[in-house]
């Protein structure tokens, strides 16, 4: 019998919220940080176009059990919205399809927010990893095939005319929730202006619950790659990640004994006693000493572990 192959890479774990430069793609920085930690594991929190810049959440190792709990996390993006072209894929990389002379004015797009505002319906651009009969729309529209995309409903938690830099193109800040897509939105501002419109500038600013200020340029990470000792090097990375557990932030939190925290790591419940005991929460996380030991249920005075982490 052969023998199990050994993981490459290190067993590192944790999350690094990288501040994704433009033209450098989601699935290529994940693998240019994985590459630089020389990491076994690595997944990101929700993707960034190609074209769009900010924040990036990265998680090593175990951190990749907790992206869906990222995923589902508010955001924050800035754009600027050019008025006059609408494109192929809503932003500066498509072709023109349609384009118009008016230019809206300041009062107009105003009063236009409160309708985005909310729980609204959102038809996805045609250019977008949603898929259709098991094919991404992305791939069938390159084909030069009309993809019809269900509306959906998103919500916009928030929404503000940041200024008008010229008669021609408006700055926003948005904060949306899972499955908001801005270019789908200045492709709808520019249609019920009847001007048209795409997104020419995309930054993302937050993804909770990671703040603006943990973001790593690419640049900085790059850069120790001079230090010529492996393990200094891999040292100086290190100190740029954020512990596992932060990406739970929101969820109800339990600390346990150390024989707890053992029975949760062979996959068995444990009984919670005390009067603070929380009665129910379809998510949970777990820690000893400080240690993330489980993501879980509570129900019926237990905690039911679903996904454990190593000790």
């Amino acid at each position: 019998m052969s023998k199990p192959r050994k993981p490459k890479g290190r067993a590192v774990s944790g999350w690094l919220i990288l501040d994704k430069p433009v033209d450098f793609g989601s699935t290529e920085a994940v693998s240019k940080i994985k590459w630089l930690f020389n990491a076994q594991k690595a997944g990101h929190a929700g993707t960034l176009d190609p074209l769009a810049s900010g924040m990036l959440p990265i998680a090593l190792g175990d951190a990749t059990k907790t992206v869906p709990y990222v995923m589902d996390g508010r955001k924050i993006y800035e754009f600027t919205v050019s008025w006059g072209e609408q494109r192929t894929t809503d932003d500066l990389e498509g072709e023109v399809v349609a384009s118009s002379d008016k230019r809206p004015a300041k009062d107009e797009i105003v009063a236009l927010l409160p309708k985005y505002t909310g729980t609204i319906s959102q038809i996805p651009p045609q250019f977008s990893a949603i898929k259709i009969d098991g094919e991404r729309a992305y791939d069938l529209a390159r084909d030069g095939e009309a993809v019809d995309i269900p509306a959906r409903e998103v919500e916009i938690y928030r929404l503000n005319l940041i200024g008008c830099p010229d008669e021609n193109t408006a700055r926003f800040e948005v904060e949306c929730g899972k499955g908001t897509y801005v270019r789908a939105l200045a492709r709808d501002f520019g249609r019920d202006l009847g001007c048209y419109g795409h997104i020419s500038d995309l930054r993302r600013t937050f993804v909770a619950p990671f703040a603006e200020e943990a973001m790593v340029p690419l640049a900085d990470l790059v850069a120790l790659e001079e230090i010529e000792d492996r393990d200094e090097r891999l040292a100086a990375l290190d100190a740029f990640l954020i512990d596992t557990g932060e990406a739970l932030s929101a969820l109800p939190h339990l600390a346990v004994s150390e024989d707890q925290a053992h029975r949760l790591r062979m996959g068995n419940p444990i009984i919670l006693r005390g009067r603070d005991a929380p009665l129910s929460a379809e998510d949970a996380w777990v820690t000893a000493r400080g240690r993330l030991v489980a993501i879980g249920e509570i129900a019926g005075g237990e905690f039911r572990p679903k996904r454990v982490f190593g000790g």
